[in-house]
């Protein structure tokens, strides 16, 4: 009896303890589930995702992210991406409650048997996939008891809440798989340079041996390492009857070839087109949206164009900077011993693939012997490889020294202009003398440019060059560097005078004038290029001859107010000042606003928005950006019905009359058939343009137009100094153009500028302008209705204005603006 009632006393006393142990579990697991994450937020999961920007046919241009991440949604991760990834990490996912009890278990006598033996082996874990989403994006890496208690608490509120096929597709999409990848999608972009769906089964394996230590299995540090794993997985694919036996052997014996993507541009040459795109972006959608955002850009860009820019600027520049010498080596380095480690170290120029850095390493005979530099391994490591070449003499004449003792002399050996030691750079030529590849040597040209090609009637900007290299120099010269354009801006000062009363036929005087510039800044006495006058002349002939003292003459007889304002309509200068020397072409501005301009022009005066992006996407595929915003009428229709053509409604701003718009354009056909770009008149096709050289030749230019392209070609140094004489627009900057559009236009018949109606076409006298008879030197010209040629010699700045008398003219100039403006052509 006394047994029975200890027994029972022992019993009341155990369960008491149980249900005081049982509340106080409780109460530490209510108080740490008290403030668990919410899992509906999951529901609303939007991770950074990359933002890629494509050319117009489709070709990846870059992308940008602060992580590499792509969102794929479940039902477009291909099967065995998924039975991979469960294989490694979690066989049994589709059947345990959220939490694998069986591998917990054997999880726990395993670190058991380290902590018994005393290993220093790290305790192994056995977290489910459904533990892994909830650690990931719901709590922190801290390894506490409190930790792994919430964790599984929040496992299995995740299994209750979302389908197996939702938590897979969260984890395959955030986990971090090494290269700064995040999610299977970008991985396989990063790893092999292709899409999920084109990876072989070894390269699925790969990427599902990489969650649990990424760095533990990088392909070049650790190789034997990742091998192993992958093998690993490929194994418990066949165990688990997601592949065969047959396919798993194939796969265990194929090598792991990394085929590493390259996260520059991916379209050639379109570095400066491409960070012009990601200013604008950034100005957009700020650097979240643009860095986190997934964005899908489609640009204006034409690769081909682009190619084309790229080169035809690059050859003008060097072909300039050869014909002015040789400037020596940047730098010098020891060769006697390896010298392939030190040139390896040296920077080289990454987007002007066609050339090599190279060392001399010594001379046979008039020939210089060079060592190219070695490529670097994927760890940075200096190849064992060691190329050498030879540049003949015929590739190195060009190098007269510039300065210096020896200045200008001619080069009759290597020896003259090189020294063993030199870094320099040299290009392939195609030839070889003896065993050893022939160079040309090269050096990075002191001169810079710009060309920009638009199409004339959407403003979309289908190639931009803004330099010789971006790696050298990220400066935009078309978008950012702010320069005179000289005579490029005269078409503009006749567009206002065309619009105002004048014609083509209007006669101006070309002859001396005088400009009082009011107290203090003395008589400015503006000059034609070259010196000389023709007297009274056309304004035809006035701009096909680029004659200077004919436009500072018509301006000063419209009044410089007048001037600005079309100025500020073409969007060429916010606030110009009103000064004469501003018709020349004194103030500044930038390739992309001048080529702008000129596009309205070609397109019968309408306005255009230049753009280098058609349309934006958000990650759900919605159009959120769209650069054309004209209406369509019809064009959604959902079948023919016998209704006409839909119409596109342009509402664009009329900034010039159209039938100006035809007379300038014109008048700048005569610039390419008998003026300073007869160059181009070789294409053989309708083209309209205007040079431009600004005061002792710091700035060349041309802007040219067909109906359907635009195009702007600006040369100089990025510190304005003279080029030397004869370096103008039409020998500079014309070839230029010429060169582009032969192979921009290829293939695509030739467009003539259409007449706009009601306009009359009459033979004018080139010399009087008035209308010309049987016998005389005549040209067609377009006159607006109730205009025609005079039937009275009258000329402009002729009997009205004294030869030689200073004119009071604005005494409030400043002296800077007109200073620099005796030259231009």
């Amino acid at each position: 009896m006394v047994f029975v009632r200890f027994f029972g006393w022992v019993f009341s006393i155990a369960a008491l303890l149980l249900l005081v142990a049982a509340g106080g579990v409780a109460v530490y697991i209510h108080s740490l589930s008290s403030d668990l994450p919410d899992t509906n937020q999951l529901r609303n999961y939007q991770p950074p995702v990359v933002t890629r920007v494509h050319a117009a046919d489709g070709e990846l241009a870059s992308e940008y992210a602060h992580e590499r991440r792509l969102f794929l949604p479940i039902q477009m991760i291909p099967d065995r991406v998924k039975q991979a990834f469960i294989s490694a990490e979690d066989k049994g996912f589709y059947t345990h409650p959220g939490i694998d009890l069986i591998s917990l278990a054997g999880a726990a006598v395993k670190n058991l048997d380290t902590i018994v033996s005393g290993s220093n082996k790290r305790m192994v874990g056995a977290s489910t996939i459904t533990q892994q989403v909830a650690k990931v994006f719901l709590l922190t890496n801290e390894r506490t008891i409190d930790r792994k208690i919430r964790e599984a608490m929040l496992t299995l509120k995740i299994e209750q809440t979302y389908t197996k096929d939702q938590i897979l597709e969260l984890y395959l999409n955030e986990i971090y798989l090494g290269f700064r990848s995040y999610g299977v999608a970008a991985a396989s972009l990063a790893y092999f340079d292709k899409p999920l769906s084109d990876l072989k089964l070894e390269e699925v394996a790969y990427l599902a041996a990489l969650p649990k230590a990424p760095e533990n299995y990088n392909p070049y540090r650790s190789r034997q390492a990742a091998v192993e794993r992958r093998n690993y997985v490929i194994e418990q694919m066949v165990q688990n009857g997601y592949v065969t036996r047959e396919e798993g052997d194939a796969a265990l014996k194929a090598p792991l070839v990394v085929a590493e993507r390259n996260q520059s541009s991916k379209v050639f040459a379109s570095d400066y087109f491409v960070e012009e795109v990601r200013r604008s972006l950034l100005a957009m959608y700020g650097e979240k949206g643009l860095y986190e955002g997934g964005l899908s850009v489609r640009t204006t860009l034409d690769p081909k164009m682009q190619v084309v820019a790229r080169s035809v600027l690059q050859r003008a520049l060097l072909r300039y900077d050869e014909a002015h010498g040789w400037r020596g080596a940047n730098k010098q380095i020891e060769v006697s011993g390896d010298w392939g480690i030190p040139l390896a170290a040296e920077p080289a120029l990454s987007d002007v693939p066609e050339w090599n850095l190279a060392v001399v390493l010594g001379f046979d005979g008039d020939a210089a012997r060079v060592g190219l530099q070695p490529s670097k391994g994927p760890t940075g490591k200096v190849n064992d490889e060691r190329v050498e070449g030879v540049i003949p003499l015929d590739q190195l004449k060009w190098a007269r020294w510039q300065s210096g003792p020896k200045r200008g002399a001619p080069v009759k050996a290597a020896s003259d202009v090189l020294s063993v030691g030199d870094v320099i750079y040299v290009e392939k030529t195609g030839n070889a003398i003896g065993t050893l590849e022939a160079y040309r040597l090269r050096q990075f040209p002191g001169i810079s440019g710009a060309l920009v090609a638009m199409d004339s009637t959407t403003g979309r900007v289908r190639a931009m060059v803004g330099g010789f290299s971006f790696a050298e120099s990220e400066f935009n010269r078309a978008t950012q560097a702010m320069r005179q354009p000289g005579s490029s801006f005269k078409p503009f000062v006749y567009s206002a005078a065309l619009d105002n009363g004048y014609t083509p036929a209007s006669v101006i005087m070309d002859a001396p004038v005088e400009i009082d510039q009011g107290a203090g800044l003395g008589i400015w006495r503006p000059q034609n290029y070259g010196g000389g006058y023709i007297g009274p002349a056309t304004l035809r002939t006035g701009i096909e001859q680029s004659r200077n003292l004919m436009t500072v003459r018509l301006a000063q007889d419209m009044g410089m107010p007048l001037v600005a304002e079309y100025a500020r309509r073409f969007g060429i200068y916010d606030n110009m000042q009103p000064v004469l020397a501003m018709s020349l072409g004194a103030g500044e501005t930038t390739v992309m606003r001048l080529v702008n301009a000129y596009a309205i022009i070609a397109n019968g005066g309408r306005r255009v928005q230049p753009t280098l992006i058609d349309r934006v996407q958000d990650r759900f595929g919605r159009t959120i950006y769209k650069h054309d915003q004209r209406v369509c009428e019809g064009c959604n229709a959902d079948d023919w019905k016998g209704q006409d053509e839909p119409q596109l409604i342009d509402e664009r701003e009329q900034v010039l009359d159209p039938m100006t718009a035809y007379q300038i354009t014109s008048m700048m056909e005569g610039v390419v058939q008998r003026g300073t770009a007869t160059v181009i008149r070789s294409l053989n096709r309708p083209i309209a343009g205007k040079t431009g050289t600004t005061n002792d030749e710091k700035d060349a230019w041309f802007v040219g137009f067909t109906p359907e392209l635009t195009v702007g070609i600006f040369l100089g140094f990025d510190t304005p100094k003279p080029m030397g004489h004869g370096s103008t627009g039409g020998t500079m900057a014309a070839p230029v153009f010429r060169d582009f559009m032969e192979q921009a236009l290829a293939g695509q018949p030739p467009q003539e500028f259409k007449v706009p109606e009601g306009m009359t076409l009459i033979p004018i006298n080139r010399k009087t302008g008035m209308r010309a008879y049987e016998g005389e030197s005549a040209i067609i010209e377009a006159f607006k209705p109730g205009t025609g040629p005079s039937d009275i010699y009258s000329v402009i700045g002729g009997d009205g204005v004294a030869w030689g008398v200073p004119t009071q003219v604005n005494p409030e100039a400043d002296k800077a603006a007109v200073s620099g403006t005796g030259g231009l052509y």
